[in-house]
């Protein structure tokens, strides 16, 4: 069993702790933020966890005794147990301004907890670490975004045909559960997920009704890659509007769900304004849905909404590995024009890119592409991309490929 796999967002912590004064490390539970954390830990590091009851018991007691320290870095495991320290460390970096005294991680996004008051603006900078990327399985670097936009497609990597496509979406990208045979990953996920409500939900929310989130959580996992209909969702259960909304919320904090924002940077009056609701893992999506892959290699609709669910987990960790550089979106108009996803470079280009689980592609298939290419786009650069499972890279038309998901990881030997 392979115990340690490399994460891109550690040159980033890396810099961070040289250049801030508080880091911290957020994600979902057992997404490996722990083990990041002990990686950069120094000689002269201080290393404590929160999830120990009787650590807890002494943070809570005294906050500022707690965090005081005189070595490197002090390294605080799941800090949104005591929300009390942020205050204690503001008081102290506010005194001494040098850079990397603190290295945090939460599962919980702090400022989705009703206790914390003090956000550590202008002081601290937050990194956001997934669960495992196929790139970081396979130890490939996050430079597919980079290669898109400039159109360079003649590099080295690695062939995945469609079969293979779902056995690596239904793992997911917890290291534990991706150890594992697929029953036995089955229940890890559905016991990660029945753990969350005595866990870490009781710190953001109080849940009335137990087994009321917990098919929420069922039928949220069925919505992942759709558009966002609230009411929708409401029709399926017994509880109030305000009530599952506050739910969401909380589930959006704890990194299980998340919603993408919708492109509407046009005066073009039937864009969409609805943000699509995806699973944070692909594999957790699948356990809940009680799907099989042999089962699933049969049914489109299944492979559609898992792939272009694993695709959003994959773009994700790229864009945030290359912090600052591109924004991720989607596309949808009232005529039912869909791009599965746009990408903004910070120069303003635009990358649309489609997702096709089947090995063959036709020029019927970039119609979409090519609508916004010339109506919205307009004097934007626009790249337009269909990824298949296919072999080749494949133009067809100015500025639109057909590119295999492969190249979605190319090997580390490219060089543009």
């Amino acid at each position: 069993m392979k115990t340690h796999y490399p994460r891109w967002q550690k040159a980033r912590t890396e810099h961070a702790l040289q250049t801030r004064r508080v880091v911290i490390l957020t994600g979902p539970r057992q997404c490996g933020k722990t083990t990041l954390a002990k990686e950069l830990k120094a000689h002269d590091s201080t290393y404590q966890t929160l999830d120990n009851q009787n650590v807890r018991d002494s943070a809570a007691s005294d906050p500022l005794g707690f965090i005081k320290h005189n070595t490197g870095t002090f390294i605080i495991d799941e800090v949104q147990r005591v929300p009390e320290l942020l205050p204690a460390i503001k008081m102290v970096v506010d005194e001494d301004t040098r850079p990397g005294q603190f290295l945090l991680t939460g599962s919980t996004n702090i400022q989705a907890l009703p206790t914390v008051q003090e956000s550590l603006a202008g002081r601290i900078t937050k990194i956001r670490l997934r669960p495992l990327s196929q790139g970081e399985f396979t130890d490939k670097a996050p430079n597919f975004l980079d290669y898109a936009f400039k159109q360079y497609f003649d590099y080295k990597w690695d062939f995945y045909d469609r079969n293979t496509l779902i056995d690596i979406a239904f793992r997911g990208g917890f290291p534990e559960a991706a150890e594992l045979t697929i029953r036995d990953r089955k229940q890890w996920h559905k016991d990660y997920m029945e753990a969350l409500p005595d866990r870490d939900l009781k710190d953001i929310i109080q849940i009335q009704r137990r087994e009321a989130m917990q098919e929420l959580i069922e039928i949220l996992a069925a919505w992942s890659s759709k558009l966002m209909d609230i009411s929708a969702i409401c029709s399926g259960l017994s509880i109030r509007r305000p009530t599952v909304e506050a739910y969401i919320n909380a589930l959006k904090a704890l990194y299980v769900i998340e919603s993408l924002r919708p492109w509407t940077k046009t005066d073009y009056d039937r864009v969409g304004k609805h943000p699509k609701l995806f699973f944070s893992d692909s594999g957790l999506m699948s356990s809940l849905l009680s799907w099989s892959p042999d089962q699933t290699r049969l049914d489109p609709d299944r492979v559609g909404k898992l792939i272009e669910t694993f695709t959003f987990n994959e773009i994700s960790a790229q864009i945030e590995a290359n912090q600052g550089v591109y924004s991720l979106y989607h596309y949808r108009d009232r005529a039912n024009r869909e791009i599965d996803f746009l990408i903004e470079r910070e120069d303003k280009t635009i990358l649309g890119l489609e997702v096709k689980a089947g090995a063959t592609v036709h020029i019927k298939d970039f119609q979409h592409l090519k609508w916004f290419q010339s109506n919205l786009a307009k004097d934007k650069p626009f790249i337009g991309i269909i990824l298949y499972s296919g072999e080749f890279s494949l133009p067809f038309g100015p500025n639109l490929w057909a590119i295999p998901f492969g190249m979605l990881w190319p090997n580390k030997l490219n060089q543009l």
